[in-house]
């Protein structure tokens, strides 16, 4: 285990250098920040000078080299737009971000698993019939598409959901306060609705795949009740692919809920990184990936954790 630890800490290690490599290659490509910082009656003086001032008067290497020594110390640098310190900036952002990923991938494993687990019970039956039309259905429509119904039919037509902002927070959350949640609503649907529907249909078929098995057919001539034999046995061997696929998932919602909070204005590290985008702010954009990098590596970590605790042949090594 301990010889495990230190060899995915090193690969961590080498990720996340990699990771702030190219980032920061791509946004020394991207342009130059002092074209959006100074206004364009700015005298050659002014320009050097803010160039020295926020060091980007060396070539990539220089830039790139200072910028690990000041890594090394923790400090990644102050935003070009806020000047704050870019690490902070994003920390305060993730709660928001963390808490809709968390929300719409908890509402998602809890309605996904026991439908798909039902619909590969009697695959030809009515019920599960509707079940995999309704995954079908929110496999193939957008993100974005969904959000902007969602906000034209309970906001502008019935005006019973705020169509934007976060609403009251209270203990970093906004689902402990009836505003906050009222808030949540929407957007926690938007981003769930695709990954119900794919753990449906992920779930459906590693069921009907496991249902089939001998070990399934030989407990079902025991005498054994259908229940006992679904979800203790047949449910267990199918949660391998599941727990990969939503570790995945979940990973790819925190890092990529841009869209659903635009639609909704919701003041989450995806807002955030369009911005410092458009406005070039190195700093955040590269503290913004680092973070997301970091927040794959311990999602990955877990899902192998979880793999042992599954599967008892699976080995750390």
């Amino acid at each position: 285990m301990i010889r495990y630890v230190i060899s995915r800490l090193f690969n961590s290690f080498l990720v996340m250098l990699a990771v702030s490599f190219i980032a920061f290659f791509i946004m020394y490509k991207a342009g130059d920040p002092l074209q959006l910082l100074l206004p364009p009656d700015a005298t050659a003086q002014e320009v050097a000078q803010m160039r020295h001032t926020l060091g980007l008067d060396g070539s990539f290497l220089t830039q790139y080299k200072s910028f690990m020594i000041q890594l090394s110390h923790g400090n990644l640098g102050n935003s070009f737009i806020y000047g704050e310190p870019a690490l902070d900036i994003v920390l305060e952002r993730l709660p928001a971000t963390l808490e809709l990923a968390i929300l719409a991938m908890g509402v998602s494993i809890l309605l996904g698993v026991p439908l798909g687990v039902i619909s590969s019970m009697d695959p030809d039956s009515l019920k599960s019939k509707a079940i995999m039309l309704f995954s079908l259905t929110g496999i193939s429509i957008p993100v974005f598409w969904i959000g902007m119904m969602l906000v034209l039919i309970f906001s502008v037509v019935f005006e019973i959901l705020p169509s934007s902002g976060r609403g009251e927070v209270y203990l970093f959350s906004s689902v402990f306060t009836w505003d906050g949640i009222k808030h949540l609503i929407m957007p926690v649907t938007t981003l769930s609705l695709f990954q119900l529907a794919l753990i449906i249909r992920l779930t459906q078929s590693g069921m009907r795949e496991v249902l089939t098995e001998d070990y399934v057919k030989f407990a079902t001539a025991k005498g054994l009740p259908r229940k006992v034999i679904v979800y203790r046995h047949a449910f267990k061997n199918t949660l391998l692919p599941l727990i990969t696929v939503i570790g995945i998932q979940f990973g790819q919602l925190i890092a990529f809920t841009i869209v659903t909070e635009t639609i909704f204005a919701w003041p989450g590290t995806g807002k955030l990184i369009i911005d410092s985008i458009q406005n070039l702010d190195r700093p955040v954009v590269i503290a913004y990936l680092l973070v997301v990098a970091l927040i794959f590596i311990l999602i990955n970590f877990i899902v192998d954790i979880l793999y042992t605790w599954v599967d008892p042949r699976v080995r750390l090594s």
